[in-house]
Order: C-alpha cells, then structure tokens, then sequence
C-alpha cells in the first residue's frame, strides 16, 4: 500500500465549488488525508477562502477582495466564500494545507496563522506558499509546518532553507523526476507537488516515492494508493471548470 499523503486541491472541485465548505466536507469523504485551501484578507482583515484578487471567475463580482469587507463578500457570495475559521471547524479532525496565494504582507500572514491559532488547529495546519509568504510563517509561529513551494529545478538556497525550516519542498508535479525526488530525500526533505489529475500522471508520481500529491482528483489517487476500484463520479455541483487551475 502507497503511504502517499492525498491532499485535495481547493476541496472537491469537480463536485462542488472550489474552497467551499461543501466541497472540503465532499473531499473528506471521499479520501483526502488533507485538504488544500487558499486563504486571503477581506479589507476589514478577515481571512476567508478565495484563491484569486477577485470575485470575478467564482462568483461573477468584478470586485477585488481586498476592497471588500467580509460582511460585503458575504451578501455578493450568498455566504459562499467562508471564512478560515468556518473552513476549520468544517474541517475538525482533518488536516488542512492553508496555501497563501499573491504576495501577502507580513501582517497578513500573522493574522492568518493567528486565527489558526485562535481556533486549536495548530497542531492539524500546515502551510504552503513562496519564500517571502513562507518567511512570514515562520516568523509569526516557530513550529509550523510549511511546504515550500518550488516552480524551478534551479536548487533552493541552503540560506533560505534554514531560514523557512520546511518540512516539504513542493513541486509543480511536471518538474519531478526520480533524479530530483531522491535529491530532495538526500536533503532530508519530504516531496510534495500539485496538481496532476490523470491517472498516469498520478501512477508515475506513486512510482516515484512522492510523498505527498496534492490534486483535484482525491478519490482517483485515494484508489490508485489503495488498488481500490474507483467510485462513481456522482452528481457535479457548482461550476468546476473554472477551478482547475
């Protein structure tokens, strides 16, 4: 059996709108160890579940999140777009990959690990991003655990590395290759990569020894893992095209 950490991109994208409480609830049951969600600040500082600028592409607003208040993000979105806090207790008991898209200040940061904090999830959240977002992590909590995102095979410098502390380095899944994840296994580093889909894909990464696959297809790396049949798709809610990205 594949120890592979299954990690669902944006909740279960293609059964529900992505980084809804629906759709994380939806990839829990359907074999996620984790799930993946993106996280921003409203213009009030609530960190709510939104990986884009904008409403336009989810919920049809032309409207920059950061200008918005959440009480506002709430009426354009019928309560959709939840907050970090809702996202956690939905999640209770489920490990949750909290990825911080952009460039978000310092001070974003800290206040997104500390409503973590607030909420006892500490111990259950992780965190993925690029190094500036990831230094932040690390100055705002000593003991997070971060995947460090990595979009070249130009080596991470040994500076940075202790620096961030990370856990994981965390590939574009096209950037990996046996070569590459023995290299990062030598370093004493754990493998992780988004977001392959296709079953080949998904078998040529287990064939490697990744250690952790973040995807929009959970159930179909949950068989793949476990050599079980894989389950009917089910009935699609939501718009899932627009969020496989």
């Amino acid at each position: 059996m594949q120890t592979v950490t299954a990690v669902a991109h944006r909740g279960d994208p293609y059964r529900f709108r992505e980084n809804t409480l629906d759709s994380l609830r939806s990839a829990l049951r359907r074999g996620a160890d984790a799930v993946e969600i993106d996280v921003r600040l409203t213009r009030d500082g609530v960190p709510v579940l939104l990986h884009d600028a904008t409403l336009k592409r989810l919920w049809a607003h032309d409207r920059p999140l950061n200008a918005l208040s959440a009480d506002e993000v709430r009426g354009l979105t019928a309560g959709g777009v939840p907050t970090l806090a809702e996202a956690l207790a939905a999640t209770e008991g489920g490990r949750v990959m909290i990825d911080l898209p952009g460039d978000p200040s310092e001070r974003a940061v800290a206040r997104i690990v500390a409503v973590a904090r607030e909420c006892g999830a500490t111990d259950r959240v992780y965190y993925t991003g690029a190094a500036p977002a990831m230094l932040a992590v690390r100055a705002a909590d000593t003991a997070a655990e971060i995947a460090l995102t990595r979009t070249t095979l130009a080596p991470a410098r040994p500076a940075l590395l202790a620096a961030i502390r990370p856990r994981y380095l965390n590939y574009r899944f096209t950037l990996l290759d046996h070569a590459l994840t023995e290299h990062v296994h030598r370093t004493g580093h754990l493998v992780s990569c988004w977001t392959p889909d296709t079953r080949r894909s998904l078998r040529r990464l287990l064939d490697m020894n990744v250690d952790s696959i973040t995807t929009n297809r959970v159930d179909l790396l949950d068989a793949l893992r476990t050599d079980a049949p894989l389950q009917g798709r089910g009935p699609v809610s939501g718009t899932p095209g627009p969020g496989l990205r």
